[in-house]
């Protein structure tokens, strides 16, 4: 179950080591829609959890991920619908006192020409700064590692933009001894969107409805993908006729039929 958990918040957390100290307090998506040549204004909220000062960098990266669980962090720039350009963070470094909280602004300028309809988004890195200690035991120096977090800033434009999503495959396999559909679903269209995936599962004989199990809702940008993950241990091992059914915050559905096989494996 942990492994998994790790998995579904990979897209805003990076994970080298976990230490305690730096938290991010307010999110770590922030989402807004917007128009030609206004300004936003945004906000993260910092604690240092630890008794130590403590200092935080922040910088924009592109970035964007697939259903397999790779993730990419790039340039700016280097995603055609980067919105990096827009953001101007207030500081770049803060240094925070033990127990001490602080909030670092952003502004969002969109542009006044009219860009395509769509989401656009990049992610501030929220990263601690560690002191370089001397090693006691060995030429050189220690780096101790931390926990960098990726908090998206998507600005979604237009009045036509829609999401559109697919699904790229199903399995079942097995985890921490529950049986689970793993379902990969693709986003196609060009807004960022939040869904659910649903899986109604059926006799495939009869017809009969064996039941209907719902994934927890995870945001899924222009283009990437991700890997829903259901539990359906209470499903007798058989063959099965089964819809697939990936439904928006928005109510817009699509749905795919499948066969499945549940093993005993």
């Amino acid at each position: 179950m942990i492994k998994r958990i790790f998995l579904l918040i990979f897209l805003m957390i990076q994970f080298s080591f976990l230490q305690a100290g730096i938290v991010v307090l307010n999110g770590l998506t922030h989402a807004y829609k917007v128009e030609n040549g206004k300004v936003y204004k945004g906000k993260i909220g910092i604690e240092n959890t630890d008794s130590k000062p403590q200092s935080v960098k922040l910088f924009l990266q592109d970035f964007t991920y697939k259903a397999d669980g790779s993730i990419s962090y790039t340039a700016i720039r280097t995603n055609s619908k980067t919105n990096g350009d827009w953001i101007k963070l207030n500081t770049n470094l803060v240094t925070l006192k033990g127990k001490e909280k602080t909030e670092v602004f952003y502004e969002i300028t969109v542009p006044d020409q009219p860009v395509s309809p769509g989401s656009y988004w990049s992610v501030i890195i929220v990263e601690p700064v560690e002191d370089i200690k001397p090693s006691d035991d060995k030429a050189g120096v220690n780096i101790t590692s931390v926990i960098r977090y990726a908090v998206q800033v998507i600005t979604d434009y237009g009045e036509k933009a829609k999401p559109d999503l697919k699904f790229e495959s199903v399995k079942i396999e097995k985890e921490d001894g529950k049986q689970t559909a793993k379902i990969a679903v693709i986003n196609n269209g060009n807004l960022y969107c939040k869904p659910t995936v649903t899986v109604e599962i059926y006799n495939r004989k009869t017809g009969e409805r064996i039941g209907s199990y719902t994934s927890i809702a995870m945001g899924l940008l222009p283009q990437a993908s991700k890997s829903f993950y259901i539990d359906i241990s209470k499903v007798p091992v058989d063959q099965y006729k089964a819809v697939l059914i990936a439904t928006d915050e928005e109510e817009n559905a699509f749905a795919l039929n499948v066969e499945l096989e549940v093993k005993n494996e």
